[in-house]
C-alpha cells in the first residue's frame, strides 16, 4: 500500500484503521489563498479561501470518505450505504470504487445533475429520494428506515454526520490542523452550515490542538448559512442553546438538511469560541459565487461560496479583527452544478462565430 500521506501526518488525533488502512485518493493539503479583491473592497486586510474545491472527486467531503471507506473494508464490507445531496455520494462512490466495494446512494430529489452525473460515472447505485432533506419529518422517517434496513443487513450507512457517523467525521478534523499548520494567527473561521458536521469537525480539530499544547488561542468558528435552511444561525444569534428543524426551501444544494443531526453541537461550538451565526439571502450567495469566479478565478458551487457571504456580513456588522486572517472553507467545485454555471455566464458576452482581426492573422 502506498503512503496514506493526511491520515499519517496527523495519525495522533485520527482513529486506526486496520486491515490496509484509510483510503488515500490524495485528499487534503489543499491550499489556502489570499483574498486579491473580495477582501480588500470590503476592508478586510487579510481574507484567505481555504480550497476545498481542490480536493480528488471535488469537496471537503473526500476527507470523510477516505476514512469511511477504509473503515468499511477493514470490516469486511463488501457493500455500503450512504444518503447525500450530492458531494458525499460522488465521494463515496469514488473511494469505494478504487477498492472494489459496491455503493449504493439515496440522494436529495434536488440534488444537481453534475453531482448526480459524477456518482453514476463511479458505478454507484444511485436512487432519488422524493422529499428527503426538504422536509424534516420525511427525513427523520427517511434516514431511520434505512438505519433499521442497513442494520438487519448489517451494512454500513454512512451519513456525514457526527450523530450517525462519529469515526469517519474525523476525517474532516484536519481541516483545522492544516489551517493552523499555514495560518496559526487566524482569528476567525467561517463555516457553511448544513447539517453541521464540518463546524463541529473544524471545531473538534482546533480542539485537538488546544489540547497538545500547541494552540494558545483558538478562531472564532462561526456558522453561516443560506435564509431557505436557517436551523441554527438565528438560534445562535438569538441565545438559544439548541438548533431547530425547519421546512427546507433553500435552492443551495448540499445546505438543504432542515432536520437536526449535528446542529445542536454546532451552537455549542461556536458559543464556546465567541462563533456568530449568519443568515444570507441566496440571490446574494449567488452574487458571491459569481464574485469568486470574476473576480478572484476561483470557482465554486454556490455552497462554496457561503462561507465567503458570511466573512462579508462580519466585516459589514464590524465584528473582523482588522490585523488578523478571517478563513473561509470552501466546499465544493463549480463545475458539479452545471445549472449554475450556465446562470453565472448569462450576463457575460456571448460565444459567437467571428472573423480573426487582420491584426492577428499571420503577415
Amino acid at each position: 500500500m502506498p503512503p496514506n500521506g493526511l491520515y499519517e501526518r496527523y495519525a495522533e488525533f485520527l482513529p486506526k484503521v486496520g486491515n490496509g488502512g484509510p483510503i488515500d485518493l490524495g485528499q487534503g493539503f489543499t491550499p489556502l489563498v489570499r483574498s486579491r479583491s473580495i477582501g480588500p473592497k470590503a476592508g478586510i486586510a487579510d481574507l484567505r479561501f481555504k480550497m476545498e474545491q481542490l480536493n480528488p472527486t471535488g469537496s471537503y467531503k473526500d476527507r470523510f470518505a477516505g476514512l469511511a471507506i477504509g473503515l468499511a473494508r477493514a470490516e469486511g464490507a463488501k457493500t455500503c450505504v450512504a444518503t447525500s445531496s450530492g458531494n458525499t455520494g460522488a465521494a463515496l462512490a469514488a473511494f469505494a470504487a478504487s477498492v472494489g466495494l459496491d455503493c449504493a446512494l439515496y440522494v436529495s430529489e434536488n440534488a444537481p445533475e453534475g453531482k448526480l452525473s459524477q456518482m453514476l460515472a463511479y458505478g454507484a447505485q444511485v436512487y432519488r429520494v422524493n422529499r428527503f432533506t426538504i422536509d424534516p419529518a420525511e427525513s427523520n422517517a427517511i434516514s431511520e428506515l434505512l438505519e433499521a434496513e442497513t442494520a438487519r443487513r448489517r451494512l454500513p450507512l454512512l451519513i456525514t454526520a457526527y450523530a450517525i457517523c462519529p469515526l469517519p467525521m474525523e476525517g474532516i478534523k484536519t481541516i483545522a490542523y492544516e489551517l493552523h499548520d499555514t495560518a496559526p494567527e487566524t482569528s476567525d473561521v467561517f463555516v457553511p452550515v448544513g447539517g453541521g458536521g464540518l463546524h463541529v469537525a473544524v471545531s473538534r480539530g482546533y480542539e485537538d490542538l488546544a489540547r497538545s499544547g500547541r494552540l494558545t488561542k483558538r478562531p472564532r468558528i462561526h456558522a453561516v448559512q443560506p435564509s431557505g435552511n436557517d436551523t441554527v444561525a438565528t438560534p445562535l444569534r438569538d441565545g438559544a442553546e439548541r438548533a431547530r428543524p425547519v421546512d427546507t426551501s433553500t435552492t443551495i444544494s448540499g445546505l438543504g438538511v432542515g432536520f437536526i443531526l449535528d446542529g445542536h453541537q454546532v451552537i455549542e461550538y461556536a458559543r464556546t469560541t465567541g462563533g456568530q451565526g449568519y443568515v444570507i439571502d441566496e440571490d446574494e450567495i449567488r452574487t458571491i459565487q459569481r464574485r469568486l469566479a470574476q473576480e478572484e478565478g476561483i470557482l465554486v458551487e454556490p455552497a462554496g461560496a457561503v462561507s465567503v457571504a458570511g466573512a462579508l456580513a462580519a466585516a459589514k456588522e464590524g465584528k473582523l479583527k482588522s490585523d488578523e486572517p478571517a478563513i473561509c472553507i470552501l466546499t465544493g467545485h463549480g463545475f458539479k452544478d452545471p445549472e449554475t454555471l450556465d446562470a453565472m455566464g448569462s450576463d457575460a458576452q456571448a460565444i459567437g462565430r467571428a472573423d480573426i482581426p487582420s491584426t492577428f492573422s499571420d503577415p
